[in-house]
């Protein structure tokens, strides 16, 4: 196995890390976001308050999304099977 091999397996592992994870962490990240500018606005400083609705958008989002990561991973983890297939001869 080759550096560079090695290096592409990496790159690759984090590339799809981040392309399954990104979905998620926007909506959490965006819902977070909306509910502390509403807060703000309305001087409500409950801090349980953003946990309910970003749990609800978080979970609708694995639902939308969950067939297509789920897709992503096996993809990378077949392509690495591939791979080390290809490697022992």
């Amino acid at each position: 196995m080759t550096e560079s091999i090695v290096l592409s397996i990496i790159k690759d592992a984090i590339q799809t890390a981040i392309l399954v994870a990104a979905p998620i962490l926007l909506v959490a990240t965006l819902v977070g976001l909306i509910i502390s500018i509403f807060q703000a606005t309305t001087q409500i400083q409950e801090q349980t308050l953003t946990f309910v609705p970003k749990l609800l958008a978080v979970a609708l989002m694995g639902l939308l999304m969950g067939s297509w990561m789920l897709h992503t991973v096996v993809s990378f983890t077949t392509r690495i099977f591939e791979l080390m297939a290809n490697m022992g001869g």
